[in-house]
């Protein structure tokens, strides 16, 4: 049995909602609120499985609260909303689910079947999410208010000269906007690269079925990194939603390395830590690519990485969903190249061939 929080402003909807999925054997409404600030605390204060957003909300808007809730304390969440025009990109929001309400002239009948067919179609997500489930914190962990620490990675990975340059490694940092993009970049993508490892900022326990999606939409072989995997060539490595993703040099081989330790940048999995670890691994050897992102996490590391000789590119503005985490490391002064989504594909291969640098 699968427990939910409905967030709606409307009462009416609220008791709909709640009766469609009461109905559904597997799911259980454990509580409802009509704003994201009570919202917060009622996740507060029975961790549900699964929470249900509408966009349109007073106080707090749901997409603010859906962003807040992912970057905060992820957790699967559905987007229930009459702007169904939202549908398209609400995912990179971190939503996992869109139901546009029903619309003029819709049954009843016919709404609840697309709410039954869309929680059930993810039953498989939310029972990896709840063998996993983070444990409640005693304090407000869903803010309101933007985070006003920032950890450094020096206090995670600190930084060293490379220990095993001339090996070719392409280190790609995204993070709004990156499920989507990552996937176009990656349909382009032929097999026999160079190891690739990706540090996307994703919801705790969805981080593997993304990983199975880029492998397959590429013919690189992608999957979830796991603590000690050899990095081989025509193989992609997607940092875990819960875990620092790094790499070392072990003999003669690069492995990838796992930490579970503080947030970096604000973020676990962090840019920041991914890019510093393939700077000290392979150093000017490496090529490095800032995609869509909110924030700056990458820009420390990327300017070390640039300072070294690695080749970066950064996406452009046009293309990005947002275009915060790129920005900022061209303001940084760690990009060489600033190139459109559509080529970030071509630019890797490039590189791959020894044709640019």
């Amino acid at each position: 049995m699968y427990t939910v929080l409905i967030i709606d402003d409307s009462a009416s909807m609220r008791r709909v909602l709640k009766d469609m999925i009461n109905s559904i054997d597997e799911f259980e409404v454990i509580d409802v609120a009509n704003d994201a600030y009570e919202a917060r605390e009622k996740i507060k204060e029975y961790e549900p499985d699964l929470v249900t957003i509408d966009i349109n909300m007073p106080k707090m808007d749901g997409v603010t609260f859906l962003r807040n809730l992912n970057r905060l304390h992820p957790m699967p969440a559905v987007v229930i909303s009459g702007e169904s025009v939202r549908g398209s990109d609400i995912f990179d929001d971190g939503a996992v689910g869109f139901i546009p309400k029903p619309e003029m002239g819709e049954s009843m009948e016919s709404f609840n079947d697309r709410i039954k067919d869309t929680l059930l179609s993810l039953t498989f997500l939310l029972k990896k999410y709840t063998l996993k489930k983070p444990k409640p914190q005693k304090k407000g962990y869903i803010q309101t208010q933007n985070v006003d620490y920032k950890v450094h990675p020096d206090e995670v990975i600190p930084l060293r000269a490379a220990t095993f340059s001339g090996q070719k490694v392409i280190a790609i940092g995204s993070s709004t906007g990156g499920v989507e993009s990552l996937l176009r970049v990656f349909s382009k993508l032929p097999s026999n690269l160079p190891p690739i490892v990706i540090t996307q900022h994703i919801p705790y326990g969805f981080s593997n079925s993304f990983a199975q999606r880029l492998n397959d939409y590429s013919n690189v072989n992608v999957c979830e990194a796991k603590d000690g995997m050899i990095l081989e060539r025509g193989h992609g490595y997607l940092a875990p939603g819960n875990m620092h993703l790094t790499i070392e040099k072990i003999g003669n081989e690069l492995r990838t390395k796992l930490l579970d330790t503080k947030k970096v940048s604000q973020h676990k999995p962090s840019v920041d830590v991914l890019f510093r670890s393939v700077n000290n691994t392979v150093g000017g050897s490496a090529m490095a690519v800032m995609m869509t992102g909110m924030g700056d996490d990458g820009t420390i590391a990327m300017k070390e990485l640039f300072d070294n000789g690695a080749y970066t590119i950064a996406q452009n503005e046009a293309s990005c969903v947002v275009f915060g985490m790129p920005m900022k490391a061209i303001q940084a002064g760690a990009v060489k190249d600033i190139v459109h989504l559509d080529e970030i594909a071509d630019y890797i291969i490039s590189f791959s061939n020894g044709k640019i640098r």
